[in-house]
């Protein structure tokens, strides 16, 4: 019968969602929304074109060409070349991977950190709850690119001092993310019944509250990427971070601004390489929390 048909087939349908694994869910709902796909189709051409930039680059980002100083885009040089005549194409090519590299580590670092903090202080709660949050709340109380200049200020400057200095101020915004999922999932009926029959503190924050606080690190680390990027770009403008001959795009914003009106793409395409990239990981970012957050569906 035509009832029976369409029963049929709706619990087929049914029996195939329920077998497909909640990660494939998620990622079919992630790849729906066009923007999202837009913006990691960015992220994965930026993160291709930094590991092959040895083979990408058309010129070596350090050599200089004093016959083509300021040359405009051109063929030959897609982007154009700067006051030393290093084709900026090549630059913004190579300065990926020291932006991304440094992004990522200090995210790595942040988050590491962070999520530790927030599962130990939405367990425990009590005086370490409160010890730990009001430290957070001191660091939030900076502004974030305040926070690393004073901590590359005493560290010094250089890239390795960038990671350390974006990283700590990523620190308490994964620890409140993470704190707010663990309250929400200490209360659980499984996370009840581990405690229950005397599962430790250690097994049950590793294995049932940290798996289930994963899709807010995920939408967390992809909006941090995000602001990394704007502030070891930051830092590099202010002289803080890489040091020149480095193609790194604040850097080379920086050297790029005394040409403005002369040689504007000196500085547009570097802006326009920090805008792109930074936005992308935001969109992706937007995309992944309303893929992952149950209460948006």
């Amino acid at each position: 019968m035509p009832g029976d048909s369409s029963q049929g087939s709706a619990s087929t349908k049914d029996s195939d969602t329920a077998r497909r694994s909640p990660w494939r869910i998620h990622a079919g709902r992630l790849l729906r929304q066009h923007t999202t796909r837009v913006a990691l189709a960015v992220v994965l051409l930026l993160v291709l074109a930094a590991i092959a930039a040895p083979w990408v680059a058309p010129y070596d980002p350090t050599a200089p060409d004093y016959q083509n100083v300021l040359a405009g885009p051109s063929p030959s040089h897609w982007a154009g070349t700067d006051s030393y005549g290093r084709d900026i194409f090549s630059r913004i090519i190579w300065g990926g991977r020291i932006s991304l590299a440094v992004s990522a580590l200090s995210v790595l670092l942040g988050g590491v950190l962070g999520i530790a903090i927030g599962l130990v202080s939405g367990y425990a709660g009590g005086r370490t709850d409160t010890l730990l949050m009001r430290a957070c709340d001191v660091m939030l109380a900076f502004p974030g690119i305040l926070l690393a200049i004073a901590v590359v200020a005493l560290l010094g400057p250089g890239v390795s001092n960038v990671v350390y200095a974006v990283g700590v101020f990523s620190i308490p915004v994964y620890a409140r993310v993470v704190r707010s999922a663990t309250l929400a999932l200490r209360r659980s009926l499984y996370v009840q019944a581990a405690r229950s029959i005397g599962v430790r503190p250690g097994v049950i924050i590793l294995r049932h509250i940290l798996p289930g606080a994963l899709p807010a690190i995920i939408v967390t680390t992809s909006m941090r990427m995000g602001t990394a990027i704007l502030v070891a770009a930051g830092l590099s403008f202010l002289g803080l971070g890489a040091q020149p001959p480095s193609p790194e795009w604040g850097a080379m914003l920086a050297d790029g601004r005394s040409y403005l009106g002369m040689a504007d793409h000196v500085a547009f395409f570097p802006g326009l390489a920090i805008f792109l990239t930074s936005l992308a990981f935001n969109v992706l970012g937007d995309g992944l929390r309303d893929a992952l957050d149950q209460k948006l569906r």
